[in-house]
């Protein structure tokens, strides 16, 4: 089975490969119920889905009518405002059929403005903390994209007391000084402060090379086994840390498989060899955040 660790402060023991649920955004019913097969018999127990994620809510929905407390279910909320963000926590919660969500989390608030006015006296994160007090919702996160997440994580942490983070982690990324300081400072305070540290695109390639948007992933994934297994094994070679699953489910057998078996860490030299084997970039670099 996949190890487990606590969330952070939640008391929660979450599995440290979560399972993305945007791999259910397009997906038809029966294949989902088939991917639940595929979680619990591996021992994932945590969710991370998004309002944004097509229908992937509504493919959840079905688990939890038997599966509820098998699941710490998270999502998250585009809005910046506290009326656009109360709509979508209501609107989640219906649509997955529960009471309660988890954890809800501001998604990808990584832009100057998004930040000023999710905070604002009328910002969503007040809608939240409203979502918290009136048992909407136990906990509440933030996540972001691109180069500039991990800064931006820090600030939002120095202004309201989130309980998880979510952002890239991956060899090509770390390789980029700038971003590589921003993640080591972001995971000391997460430390200090107990918060969750989630990433994603741990086994991500580069970009579509003929900047197209494929079906199953915006990005080009890793597909060999073994260029896969090094990848997770890289990510969950640093204590502490989780690791989202793809966007393309036809890669959560194999990511799920790597994550059972994670011993030593692969060397930057072995990950370097990686890199120049299978064209390996970074996905965001400073001026092409945009997804």
């Amino acid at each position: 089975m996949i190890e487990r660790l606590p969330f952070g402060r939640t008391g929660h023991q979450s599995s440290r490969t979560i399972f993305g649920a945007a791999a259910l955004g397009g997906m038809r019913q029966d294949r989902a119920d088939r991917i639940l097969e595929t979680l619990l018999a591996h021992g994932v127990n945590h969710i991370d889905t998004a309002a944004s994620y097509g229908e992937a809510e509504l493919r959840i929905r079905p688990w939890m009518e038997k599966h509820r407390e098998d699941f710490f279910l998270a999502t998250k909320t585009s809005e910046r405002s506290y009326a656009g963000a109360r709509a979508s926590i209501e609107n989640s919660r219906k649509r997955m059929g529960v009471e309660q969500i988890d954890l809800i989390q501001l998604h990808n608030l990584v832009d100057e403005e998004g930040w000023k006015v999710a905070f604002g006296s009328d910002g969503a994160v007040a809608a939240l903390v409203e979502a918290r007090d009136k048992g909407w919702v136990r906990f509440l996160g933030v996540t972001g994209h691109g180069t500039r997440a991990a800064g931006l994580h820090r600030r939002s942490l120095e202004r309201f007391p989130f309980d998880s983070v979510l952002l890239p982690y991956n060899f090509a990324m770390m390789r980029q000084p700038g971003y590589a300081a921003d993640f080591e400072a972001l995971e000391r305070d997460c430390q200090e402060r107990d918060v969750a540290m989630q990433t994603i695109k741990s086994i991500a390639r580069r970009r579509w090379q003929d900047g197209s948007m494929r079906r199953f992933s915006w990005y080009e994934p890793l597909v060999d086994p073994e260029a896969v297994r090094r990848a997770v094994h890289w990510t969950l070679g640093r204590p502490g840390l989780f690791l989202n699953t793809s966007s393309d489910a036809r890669l959560l057998e194999t990511i799920l498989e790597a994550a059972r078996e994670v011993g030593a860490r692969p060397s930057d030299a072995a990950m370097q060899q990686e890199v120049e084997r299978h064209g390996i970039e970074p996905l965001f670099v400073p001026g092409q955040d945009v997804i």
